[in-house]
């Protein structure tokens, strides 16, 4: 029997097939993994054009009609979670191609945006770097408790972000364009009239939306210039959100105190990008998902699509 050639993108780590039990479908499957990002379509139809099954790791690599022309032989295509803005579904389903998800673990994105706010307001990575180079005490750290911690977003990751800022007995507002007053009394989290109302009252802002229509470009200039001088901005959720230019500009021109990202425009970040060298800018590169218990979870669920797709009843479907 010939096995079908299946292909896992972007597994930066070298860790997809230790993450899961992949020997339910070995028998029908050849896996090849891909270690290294390939953003130019040639090499990737080179590297996949033989390929019938197809992994990729969230939104890392897109899949638009341009790349589904190019791979005709592509029958499945399994991405981890259930949403991904990168692939064009309805050029999949014209082409006959079964896009499938998979479940999630954890609360992974919630602690690193946690980790990432004490990360600024305590200057971790330079304090850090400062004992490297033989300084010691070299900031004064700003405080959490009894500040003001304003949650854009208050689905599952924005009401964790809430309870967190309360643990740390911080005054939680939130806001977005369809909260209600009910559910921001659910979360125990007063509940903003305004995006400008959150934005000017709030010491820390971290971003919790999903990006659509309405929410791309939702902070542009005009927003981080009514932020506090002394305010802190978080996004692990997507970079267009946030007006990325304006961003640098307001750090460079200390409009706010600094800023925090973990999703860009671009992934990898390019070697020429200015946020890769703002000093008040910290940054980790898109790892708010980027855990044991979610690799498990992503795997694990992988092997069941494959498996389910080739019993002929493919699960998951998005």
């Amino acid at each position: 029997m010939t096995k079908l050639r299946s292909a896992i993108l972007d597994d930066y780590q070298q860790v997809a097939l230790t993450m899961a039990d992949w020997s339910p479908i070995m028998d029908k499957v050849e896996v090849k993994c891909i270690h290294e990002h390939i953003a130019q379509i040639d090499e990737l139809v080179e590297q996949i054009g033989d390929c019938e099954i197809v992994v990729i790791m969230r939104e890392r690599t897109p899949f638009r009609a341009e790349l589904l022309d190019r791979l005709p032989r592509l029958k499945l295509l399994v991405t981890t979670g259930m949403r991904n803005a990168s692939i064009d579904l309805a050029a999949a389903a014209a082409k006959g191609i079964t896009v499938c998800g998979t479940g999630g673990a954890g609360n992974a994105t919630a602690e690193l945006a946690w980790a990432l706010m004490l990360g600024l307001a305590r200057n971790i990575v330079k304090e850090h770097n400062a004992i490297r180079g033989g300084q010691w005490q070299s900031t004064i750290g700003a405080d959490l408790y009894g500040k003001t911690l304003g949650v854009l977003g208050l689905g599952k990751l924005g009401s964790q972000i809430a309870k967190f800022g309360q643990a740390f007995g911080m005054d939680v507002m939130a806001w977005s364009q369809n909260l209600s007053q009910a559910r921001a009394d659910e979360a125990g989290v007063r509940l903003a009239a305004s995006k400008e109302e959150l934005l000017e009252n709030s010491d820390f802002v971290s971003i919790h939306l999903v990006l659509s229509d309405r929410t791309r470009g939702l902070i542009n200039a005009e927003d981080l210039r009514r932020m506090r001088p002394s305010a802190y901005l978080v996004n692990t959720s997507r970079a267009p959100i946030v007006d990325q230019a304006a961003l640098a500009e307001a750090l460079r021109n200390g409009w706010i105190a600094g800023a925090a990202v973990d999703v860009f425009e671009v992934e990898p970040l390019p070697k020429d990008d200015p946020y890769r060298s703002l000093p008040n800018l910290l940054t980790t590169p898109h790892i708010g998902y980027v855990s044991q218990a979610g690799y498990e979870a992503f795997y694990r669920d992988i092997v069941e699509d494959i498996a389910a797709y080739l019993d002929g009843a493919p699960v998951r479907t998005i």
